[in-house]
């Protein structure tokens, strides 16, 4: 069964082995030792993007897609209640992805008895960082519908999990097979490292439906992030040597200076990530997209809302 690390263990200061083939090998973390910051988004790296980042070595294959799940729902919620969310919440996926390495996920959720949605979190059970995404809403929605595409290591059991405003969560899960062939998060990235490297940060946006006609209704963009979203399990098909861990780990969208939605990612990211998420219009015509990876690195971009995806 995967064990999943304690939620002290930190990407900013940990040096992470795992087991490939035969032999062990070393990742040192990307950014060398430092302070971490003590918020939600550093104790969502903490616990996911390092703790549960990479297969244990000597582990053996899960029996069945939901092996992993107990160890994993332990040591995110604890004692916490998960109800059943067939009556507030949809997961989409599809039963045999086409591309592992970009598999759509779709989640829309709503309750009708004044609650709203604090966040919705996107499990994939036996990835290498089971957790692959966590949304969080900042303005009081009772009703969110969002979309990403991840990469999935093998068959799987996928969830999504939302939170309510009142603090109960509320999970909705799907079986998803697995195509054959290379795992998607060992898998070599789309492009040379001189191209990557020239658009890394390069965001799009773009209405993602209908362009909303008044204030305060409910409008669905998509955000396209450039970066490749290195795993640290890809080995450069030149030097031979793996590449570092360089991921996205957070994504921020804001309205008139005002935050809409928060977005932690983590290596089941599919490279040059994309969002769907919908959110209340004020009537701007732009959105500001801050977006930061393990490195440091950061962009921001205020964009005019472009035409229909």
């Amino acid at each position: 069964m995967r064990k999943v690390k304690s939620r002290q263990t930190s990407l900013l200061d940990c040096t992470v082995k795992w087991r490939h083939n035969t032999a062990a090998v070393e990742i040192p973390n990307s950014r060398g030792s430092g302070r971490m910051r003590t918020s939600r988004h550093t104790t969502f790296k903490a616990v996911l993007s390092a703790a549960a980042v990479f297969a244990i070595a000597g582990m053996s294959a899960p029996a069945s897609a939901s092996d992993s799940w107990p160890s994993i729902r332990d040591e995110l919620y604890g004692a916490r209640v998960i109800h059943d969310g067939s009556k507030n919440v949809t997961l989409t996926a599809p039963g045999r992805p086409e591309n592992q390495m970009e598999v759509p996920v779709s989640v829309d959720a709503v309750f009708k008895d004044g609650r709203t949605i604090k966040s919705v979190t996107i499990l994939v059970d036996e990835n290498p960082a089971p957790v692959a995404a966590a949304f969080h809403f900042n303005q009081q929605r009772a009703q969110v519908g969002l979309a990403a595409k991840f990469r999935f290591d093998a068959v799987t059991g996928v969830r999504a999990i939302v939170e309510a405003s009142d603090g109960e969560l509320y999970m909705a899960e799907r079986h998803v097979r697995f195509t054959g062939g290379q795992s998607a998060c060992s898998a070599p990235p789309n492009g040379s490292t001189e191209e990557i490297q020239a658009r890394m940060g390069n965001t799009q946006l773009a209405l993602a439906g209908p362009r909303a006609a008044v204030s305060n209704a409910s409008q669905r963009v998509k955000v396209a992030i450039s970066h490749p979203n290195h795993t640290g399990m890809v080995k450069d098909q030149i030097s031979l040597l793996y590449i570092p861990l360089l991921l996205m780990d957070h994504v921020a969208v804001q309205q008139t200076g005002k935050t809409v939605v928060e977005i932690d990612g983590s290596m089941s990211l599919s490279q040059d990530p994309s969002f769907e998420f919908d959110y209340l219009t004020d009537g701007s015509d732009e959105l500001t997209i801050t977006a930061s990876d393990t490195s440091g690195a950061k962009w921001t971009h205020t964009l005019p809302l472009g035409p229909s995806s």
